[in-house]
C-alpha cells in the first residue's frame, strides 16, 4: 500500500499564525495508530533538525519518510536557489522525494505578485536545474503546483509542461482551485506525475478562492477540504488513472486544515484522516493494486 500521511492533515504548518500547531509525538502516534507507515517531513522545526535523530523518532513510530515540501523562490534573476534545495535533498535522505513550491517571497499564500517575461524564464531554468540537480544524485525533485504560488492556474502549469522538463506533484485539491482538473491531468499528463496529493474539495469555497472572494487561508480554516470521498473531486478515478497509467509513486493524504484549540485524544483531525483511509479502502481500488481492504 503506497498511501502516506503528511502533518498539515494535523494542522502542522510552515505559515506564520496558521493556527494551533499540534506537538509531533500526537501527530506521529495518531498515524501509527490509524496504521499509516508512511509520511512527508513537515515544516522546518516540527521534527528535530538533525537527521539521525529525526529519523530515529520516526522509526520509532514506525514510519517511513517519503518526501518533503520545500517552499523556494524560484523566479528572482537574483537569487540561486540551487544551495537551498541541495541542502534540502541532504536533509531528506535517500529515497524521499524534493516537493518543490515556486513560493512568491511573501508569508502565506493568500496574495502573489505578477510574473514577468524574466521571472517566468528564471523560473523554468532554475526547475530544470534542480531536477538535474536530484537526478545525478538518483533522486527525485517535483513541482507542486500550488495556491499563491508562482504556479497556481492552469496556463502556468501547462507552461511547466511545455518548457521544462520537471515531474510534477499533482495536488488534487490546490489544481482544482487553481482552475485545472485533476482528473484531465491525471489522464493526459500522467508521465510528467512522479508525486501525488490526494485531497477533497467544496467546489463552491473553491470557487470563491479562485475569483478571489474568499482568501485562501479563511477558506482553509472553514473547511474547503474535506475528507476523501466527501467532497467534489473523483479521487477514485484520479487513482485509477494513475494507475492505469504505470504511475508507482505515493498517494499521500492532504488535508489541509487550521486548528484553533487542542482537540480531544483521537479527535480532530485524526477522525478526518480515518474517514479518507475508509474511503480509500471501501473505493475498490483493489482491482489496480492500491488498496488491499481497511487498513
Amino acid at each position: 500500500m503506497r498511501i502516506a500521511g503528511a502533518p498539515i492533515s494535523w494542522g502542522v504548518c510552515e505559515v506564520p499564525g496558521w493556527g494551533h500547531q499540534l506537538a509531533p509525538d500526537r501527530v506521529l502516534a495518531e498515524m501509527r495508530e490509524l496504521g499509516i507507515t508512511a509520511t512527508e517531513l513537515g515544516p522546518a522545526g516540527f521534527l528535530p533538525a538533525g537527521r539521525a535523530e529525526r529519523d530515529e523518532l520516526l522509526e520509532s513510530y514506525g514510519l517511513e519518510l517519503i518526501g518533503g515540501f520545500v517552499p523556494v523562490v524560484l523566479h528572482d534573476p537574483a537569487y540561486d536557489p540551487r544551495p537551498e534545495a541541495e541542502r534540502a535533498l541532504d536533509d531528506l535522505g535517500q529515497g524521499a522525494t524534493l516537493v518543490l513550491a515556486a513560493v512568491t517571497g511573501l508569508d502565506g499564500y493568500d496574495r502573489r505578485p505578477a510574473l514577468d517575461t524574466k521571472g517566468w524564464t528564471t523560473l523554468l531554468a532554475n526547475l530544470d536545474a534542480i531536477s538535474a540537480m536530484a537526478a545525478d544524485r538518483g533522486r527525485c525533485a517535483v513541482l507542486h503546483p500550488h495556491v499563491g504560488t508562482m504556479v497556481e492556474r492552469r496556463d502556468e502549469v501547462e507552461m511547466v509542461l511545455g518548457e521544462c522538463g520537471i515531474p510534477l506533484c499533482l495536488d488534487t485539491g490546490h489544481l482544482l482551485i487553481g482552475g485545472t482538473d485533476p482528473s484531465w491531468l491525471a489522464r493526459t499528463a500522467a508521465h510528467r506525475i512522479a508525486h501525488v496529493h490526494l485531497k477533497d474539495v467544496d467546489a463552491q469555497l473553491a470557487d470563491q478562492v479562485r475569483t478571489g472572494r474568499t482568501g485562501y487561508t479563511e477558506a482553509v480554516g472553514t473547511g474547503m477540504y474535506r475528507p476523501l470521498g466527501r467532497g467534489d473531486i473523483d479521487i477514485a478515478g484520479i487513482v485509477r488513472s494513475l494507475e492505469n497509467a504505470g504511475y508507482e509513486g505515493w498517494y499521500v493524504m492532504e488535508q489541509d486544515t487550521v486548528l484553533t484549540t487542542e482537540p480531544g485524544p483521537g479527535g480532530g483531525p485524526c477522525d478526518d484522516v480515518r474517514a479518507s483511509l475508509d474511503y480509500l479502502a471501501e473505493a475498490d481500488l483493489t482491482e489496480v493494486g492500491l488498496t488491499e481492504g481497511a487498513p
